[in-house]
């Protein structure tokens, strides 16, 4: 996580997070912690705000007769947990995402279940019509507490430069 202290007066600061388009490098690693044990609130919650009827998620009795034998955490869960754990390392200071792609599910994640990730940067380029912002792909890979890896996938951000992010510009 990207912590900075910004200054106001005579012993008075503001953290600020995140990272501008000029702090990242092709091929920096960064760590996102801390983790998240996913419970069973979490899973039931989750799927019933998303409306996904699969009893995979929510019917212990139906996941029992199932290859896992228990539910499993609901897949988007998963991938909405390591973007909100990457926010303070990479999208910050982001103006926009501008898309996911190779969203990959490669272990199930169960309930007492923890997660970790991080992200690699893997492109970063000036954007043609946004002076003020540049654009940067990662890779964010999802491990639970074993060292599984449990999910994968790449995203864009248009990241703000500095002196052009929204908290640059107000008292925030």
């Amino acid at each position: 996580m990207v912590q900075a202290m910004k200054k106001l007066g005579e012993k008075h600061y503001r953290e600020s997070f995140g990272r501008h388009y000029e702090e990242f490098a092709v091929g920096d690693v960064y760590e996102h912690r801390p983790g998240r044990t996913i419970s069973e609130t979490d899973n039931t919650w989750f799927t019933l705000l998303t409306m996904n009827t699969h009893p995979m998620h929510f019917d212990a009795e139906y996941a029992k007769a199932s290859e896992f034998g228990r539910c499993i955490v609901c897949s988007p869960l998963t991938v909405a947990l390591m973007v909100g754990m990457s926010v303070t390392d990479v999208s910050q200071k982001a103006i926009a995402n501008l898309g996911w792609t190779d969203i990959k599910l490669t272990f199930p994640l169960f309930a007492g279940d923890t997660l970790y990730a991080m992200s690699e940067v893997l492109d970063k380029r000036e954007s043609n019509s946004r002076p003020g912002a540049g654009i940067v792909s990662v890779r964010t890979t999802g491990n639970n507490q074993d060292g599984k890896v449990v999910c994968t996938f790449s995203r864009t951000m248009l990241i703000a430069k500095r002196g052009h992010s929204v908290e640059d510009k107000v008292n925030y």
